[in-house]
């Protein structure tokens, strides 16, 4: 059976790169033989745009088989899972209802644990070897629930002059979070977007290297236009440009998760 790690992608800033970092680092797991689960916990669909077409993703986003059916009507999440064309990757796909999804939680017991008791079943099965989750760039109750259900957190940053602006918050945040779910832990921060030619991404760099809060990936995501193409295409560049730089650099920063996750 295996030991089934969820990892929360989440960055209360948005541009940074986290439901792409989500789907190729999943895409990347999956093809080096893992079983993954990819959960879109965004409004915006982003994920679920990353493994299929626009008039896909919007039917089953008017559907009852996604993620916001799962919270506020209490369907199994089993029972939404989707394939993707990715052997060995499956997901559960958002909804634009997700917008509303602060004020149905308010009314819910335990608010704060609804994802995590929706993916004990699938997590106690050890059908994945990861369960990746993919947040909105807020700061809430439903983040909350993301961080309560994961084991650990990755935070992309973008290599940007406010790459780093409101990281010390989400950091804050996910501490505040370990007061009512100890088991999350901070697995890194991943540098999304870097440009070497241009002086703020060396003191983007010099800034996270400098810190000794948290640990720093050491892989980073350049800036590639074979992203934009792949995105384009709803297939994550680890599988359809496989030769490009991107993707070559977040086949590494999986395998740096994989290896992080398994000391």
């Amino acid at each position: 059976m295996r030991n089934t790690r969820v990892i929360a992608f989440a960055n209360n800033k948005g541009g940074s790169g986290k439901s792409t970092s989500a789907s190729n680092v999943g895409a990347a797991l999956a093809q080096s033989g893992m079983r993954v689960l990819a959960v879109d916990g965004d409004m915006q669909m982003n994920l679920t745009l990353a493994f299929m077409d626009e008039e896909q993703a919007l039917t089953l986003a008017q559907s009852g088989n996604n993620l916001y059916h799962v919270i506020r009507d209490g369907r199994a999440i089993e029972d939404v899972i989707v394939p993707t064309p990715i052997e060995g990757l499956d997901l559960v796909p958002s909804s634009t209802l997700m917008s509303g999804i602060e004020f149905d939680l308010f009314t819910k017991w335990q608010r704060e644990f609804i994802l995590k008791k929706a993916l004990e079943k699938i997590k106690a099965s050890g059908e994945y070897d990861y369960i990746l989750l993919d947040a909105p760039p807020t700061l809430g109750g439903w983040v909350m629930n993301i961080i309560c259900a994961a084991d650990f957190v990755v935070i992309p940053v973008e290599a940007s002059p406010w790459g780093v602006f409101g990281l010390a918050n989400m950091v804050d945040f996910i501490e505040q979070v370990r007061g009512i779910a100890p088991q999350v832990s901070i697995l890194g921060i991943a540098i999304t977007k870097a440009d070497e030619r241009k002086k703020y991404f060396k003191e983007t760099a010099a800034e996270l290297r400098a810190q000794n809060a948290f640990p720093l990936f050491e892989t980073m995501i350049h800036t590639d236009s074979a992203v934009e193409w792949a995105q384009d295409q709803s297939t994550p560049v680890v599988v359809c440009k496989k030769s490009s730089r991107s993707a070559k650099e977040y086949t590494e920063l999986a395998k740096e998760i994989h290896d992080h996750v398994c000391r």
